[in-house]
């Protein structure tokens, strides 16, 4: 069972991941140090929506997450919709995490964006195998990683900041005011992980009263971190840094510390590829099972079981964003924002979920409300990005619909079979059924 400060650790590595090691450089090229103002507001954004999450895990803890949640709220539909955008999300949103690592061996070894591009291959091939195997990191391994992680965060700041410079924050909105809403939009990727409590909801000794608690705890470190490191790397970078922890560490410890955080960079970006890769696995498997996905897809969602066939998609499609991003040069800020804008309409349906699941006139239902209008928000500056999410949307709608409409007609000859007289021949109609089925 989690306790606490376990479930607290758990959510500060979710939330953390990735994103930490490469978008304060990001956010401070789209929008100068004006994006500290963007780090602020995801930061007062992500606390209602953290703690939606968390009611919604503490009255209904159960290991489907928010899909299950939508589902309870909107139906079947709306739960394929949810899994889906998530399922395709991870392919996409694999590029830009494994180039996050990749950046910091470059950053070693030299070599540039090939080094970055052949360091995601590895990356990807390595979480598949793994997952193959039925391997999964240990808690305790996760756990290390976060502390691992906390721990060279900390070292950066307190040893970069003697040499941050006033002057790097002038001029403060070098690209305009309006730069800030962009910056915002890259940043979400960072604030993606808080629907991964609910799944864990389950496992708390006390769901009620546990989960609450290690949400605060985790929206409390993490935010004072996230705008730390963003604050830091303002103030001493003068130039803004695809590698800005490495940088920073190479500032107050010396060049050695470069190798060291390449080390960590690369554990960090494997844990959070290995954990979405298993979950997106099993997440196909159940959508197969349920008839959101065909049914090849079901293989493996039993409990104990790998998900072999749904994880070697999830490979293949991730495999194929890479060698496109290979050929055409594109660069990982627009898929991680197609990335981003998938996880919003995640955040935008389970929060309303929850505005229709919570007590009425409960504080937790206001919360969910203010997140709800948040999220919106965040989904109108996603910008044209939004059309991926619809596209996957339309062909969940698309699916669930034929799929449900085969098992309704397969149920309807079934049980008209079981009901005709013993002399009425059974096989002819069931299969003219089956030759005429899509």
């Amino acid at each position: 069972m989690l306790t606490v400060k376990q479930g607290a650790a758990l959510s500060i590595g979710a939330v953390l991941g990735t994103g930490v090691i490469a978008l304060p450089g990001l956010a401070a090229q789209v929008a100068g140090p004006a994006a500290l103002v963007a780090w602020l507001a995801l930061i007062v954004l992500s606390a209602p929506l953290a703690l939606t999450f968390a009611a919604l895990g503490a009255r209904y803890p159960d290991a489907g997450g928010v899909a299950s949640y939508v589902g309870r709220a909107f139906g079947p539909r709306a739960a394929a919709v949810v899994g889906w955008t998530f399922y395709c999300a991870v392919p996409v949103g694999a590029l830009p995490a494994a180039t996050f690592g990749g950046a910091y061996v470059a950053a070693v070894l030299g070599g540039g964006h090939r080094t970055a591009l052949l360091t995601a291959a590895a990356l990807v091939a390595l979480v598949t195998a793994a997952n193959l195997g039925g391997v999964r990191m240990s808690g305790r391994v996760q756990l290390g990683l976060a502390a691992a992680l906390v721990v060279l965060l900390l070292a950066a700041i307190v040893t970069a900041l003697p040499h941050a410079h006033a002057a790097n924050l002038r001029p403060f909105a070098p690209h305009g005011w309006l730069a800030i809403g962009p910056a915002v939009a890259v940043l979400v990727w960072g604030f993606a992980g808080w629907e991964a409590l609910t799944s864990l909801a389950a496992d708390y000794r006390d769901p009620r009263r546990d989960v609450p608690r290690a949400t605060w705890i985790a929206v409390v470190v993490v935010g004072l971190l996230y705008l730390a490191v963003a604050a830091t790397s303002q103030l001493v970078l003068p130039v803004p840094s695809e590698a800005p922890l490495a940088d920073l560490l190479a500032i107050g410890l010396g060049p050695g510390a470069r190798s060291l955080t390449a080390v960590v960079a690369l554990l960090l970006t494997a844990g959070a590829m290995n954990a979405y890769f298993a979950g997106a696995a099993r997440l196909g498997a159940a959508l197969g099972r349920d008839g959101a996905l065909p049914p090849w897809f079901a293989r493996g969602a039993d409990a104990g079981q790998v998900p072999r066939r749904s994880l070697l998609v999830v490979a293949g499609l991730s495999s194929a964003t890479l060698a496109l991003a290979a050929a055409t040069g594109i660069s990982a800020r627009p898929l991680m924002l197609a990335t981003s804008g998938s996880f919003v309409v995640v955040y935008v349906l389970g929060t309303a979920a929850a505005v229709r699941l919570l007590p009425a006139r409960s504080r937790a239902r206001r919360t969910a409300a203010f997140a709800l209008v948040s999220v919106v928000g965040l989904l109108a500056l996603t910008g044209w990005y939004v059309l991926w999410s619809a596209v996957v949307a339309a062909a969940a709608l698309l699916v669930e619909r034929r799929y449900r409409l085969r098992s309704s007609t397969m149920c309807t000859a079934a049980s008209s079979a079981e009901a005709a007289p013993p002399s009425m021949p059974t096989s002819e109609p069931i299969s003219s059924f089956s030759s005429s089925s899509p």
